[in-house]
């Protein structure tokens, strides 16, 4: 369906200028003004002995430079993510690969991946600030990146089978096809799974822009660094300031962004029946409105689309496309046939460095000993319990509320920017003040590293059930009116069902999130102390911390091999299910 024109967002017919889209012009040459001259500060010298400072005066400065950090890690995750999976998606062979390994690199922590990323560009860029900062942007890219990936592969494989018999119908060429069926069909996930990929990035924020390698520190200016300078210095003052600038960023990026870009993004939502009350927002009508991106529309973005269209669409091409499978992947490819042997190449370049790294990893791994193979053991044990149990009480509260907001949109506007500055908040900014009463109460970090656990995991379960809920068709809710189901009726036949894709692409990301939780909830640093409880995340931080490179490789590898095993024998049979029983026909 497409976007009502009410009063409130219709285009003019004619373009009168207003001084709102002077305001607009002006805000935007100030942005680009702004992003230029923070940007400007990324090179230079590498100051190591520089010194995080925790006065309120330097937050707007530190705010501009980790806004900028993310944005860059945001976008470079978005487009891996839309490559990624459709990569895998329409090509067999690939999918083969591609799958496994993004599990993998689910399952790595950010710190595993922290000491070879940073001692590279460091390398690569010699008492230089450069790599310091890129270093921290790739650190941000990997805790965005994953959970996008599998949103967009998962609403992939539920694309309508009758949509895609009707693209084959139509003969559209592979970009035609993709620009207009498939990446419209996630839409909706990318960009309530971007609302949590950005907290995701807040999360491990203190993580990433403060950071320790054997008696190497790296710190750069930053919010996270300022929040974590503030936390290991007990300054409570100064962790409320923190909080309330991030708290403050998040709801103007709620209203200028993420509210209109859901309110947006209904129009991709399979139906017939429009919805009675679709997600607003003032900022989208105003551009709806506006003579200025209407001048955009019809000069540049119209003529662009036209002319990539006509590049990309060949006449010689159409007949051969038109006998093309309907399945989501394309038949395997004859021999002596380019894409044959790019499909070869492709295949045998990856198992080279399989082979390769296998035998690095092996070479290194030969000098632990016994009891550092028992700690891991132990250690992959007990996070794996701490990991079940956080999962567990995640989806039991998250799966109601997730569609009541997903469902109702007065309560998705009124509870919507309090779930994100709840997401996006860093857990381990509020950590050391829970852990002081942990302590009183009894369980300290053992109880606490559940709790750190779920703050940072059951987000993504939340997320991708709204998503969910939103994108259920309204007729169907209308038939289940019709036939006068009851609510237990509906939540068997329409809710769950509907949500079940969904709620599957959250459980897995919210594992590997719950994963990636256990290296800073089992080992923190407060009030100049390391507290510690046994696990796979504190062998992780403490390899880190002490340059330990054979156990930190031991203890990633055991934390993926965990992780690739649950997805491939509990969360791919799941999908599988979605997409032969729950899927949209």
């Amino acid at each position: 369906m497409t976007r009502p024109l009410t009063p409130n967002n219709q285009l003019p017919d004619r373009i009168h200028w207003t001084w709102q889209d002077g305001v607009v012009i002006l805000a935007m040459v100030a942005l680009i003004f702004a992003i230029v001259d923070t940007a400007a500060q990324f090179t230079g010298t590498y100051n190591a002995k520089a010194v995080i400072a925790t006065d309120p005066k330097v937050l707007p400065w530190y705010t501009a430079q980790t806004l900028l950090r993310m944005a860059i890690a945001y976008f470079l995750s978005l487009g891996f993510s839309i490559l990624y999976a459709y990569v895998a998606y329409r090509w067999a062979i690939a999918a083969k690969i591609l799958l496994p390994l993004l599990d993998i690199l689910q399952s790595i922590p950010v710190l595993s991946f922290l000491p070879g990323v940073v001692l590279a560009l460091v390398a690569l860029f010699p008492g230089q600030l450069l790599g310091v900062e890129l270093a921290s942007i790739i650190l941000m890219f990997t805790g965005m990146a994953w959970n996008l990936t599998f949103s967009f592969y998962q609403s992939l494989c539920s694309i309508p089978k009758e949509l895609i018999e009707a693209a084959t119908t139509y003969r559209l060429n592979a970009f035609q096809r993709f620009w207009t069926l498939e990446l419209p069909a996630g839409v909706i996930g990318l960009v309530w799974n971007s609302v949590m990929s950005v907290a995701g990035g807040w999360f491990f924020l203190m993580a990433i822009e403060s950071f320790t390698l054997g008696k190497e520190s790296f710190q750069l200016p930053g919010l996270g660094s300022y929040l974590s300078k503030a936390s290991n210095d007990g300054n409570l003052v100064a962790i409320g300031w923190g909080l309330v600038v991030l708290i403050g960023i998040i709801v103007v990026l709620d209203f200028l962004l993420w509210r209109p870009l859901i309110a947006w993004a209904e129009k991709f939502k399979l139906e017939l029946v429009e919805s009675e009350n679709p997600p607003q927002s003032s900022v989208l009508d105003f551009l709806w409105r506006s003579p200025t991106l209407k001048l955009f529309t019809q000069q540049i973005w119209i003529p662009f689309t036209q002319t990539v269209d006509r590049t990309l669409t060949h006449p010689h091409r159409l007949a051969d496309h038109s006998r093309r499978s309907a399945t989501p992947h394309t038949p395997h490819p004859t021999p002596h046939t380019p894409i044959y042997w790019l499909n070869w190449v492709f295949a045998s370049g990856f198992a080279f460095v399989v082979l390769w790294g296998t035998w690095e990893a092996t070479l290194l791994l030969k000098v632990l000993n016994p009891e550092d193979w028992w700690q891991v053991i132990n250690g992959a044990i007990l996070t794996t319990l701490r990991v079940l149990l956080a999962l567990t009480l995640s989806v039991f509260w998250t799966v109601p509320l997730g569609v009541a907001i997903g469902r109702n949109p007065c309560l998705s506007k009124l509870l919507q920017p309090v779930v994100q500055i709840a997401a996006s908040v860093p857990a381990t900014a509020l950590f050391p003040v829970l852990l002081l009463y942990l302590v009183q109460w009894g369980g300290g970090l053992q109880v606490g590293s559940v709790v750190l656990m779920i703050m940072g995991t059951m987000w993504y379960v939340l997320f991708n059930v709204i998503a969910g809920a939103q994108s259920i068709p309204s007729e169907l809710f209308e038939a289940a009116t019709v036939y006068r189901l009851s609510r237990s009726q509906r939540w068997k036949t329409v809710i769950l069902p509907g949500i079940f894709p969904y709620l599957v692409t959250g459980a897995v990301t919210a594992t590997g999130g719950a994963w990636n939780a256990s290296v800073v909830s089992e080992y923190i640093n407060f009030q100049g102390k390391t507290l510690t409880t046994p696990g796979l995340g504190e062998v992780i931080s403490q390899a880190s911390a002490h340059n330990n490179y054979p156990l930190l490789l031991a203890a990633t590898g055991v934390m993926s091999l965990i992780v690739v095993l649950t997805n491939r024998l509990i969360w791919r049979r799941l999908y599988k299910l979605a997409q032969d029983k729950y899927q949209l026909l």
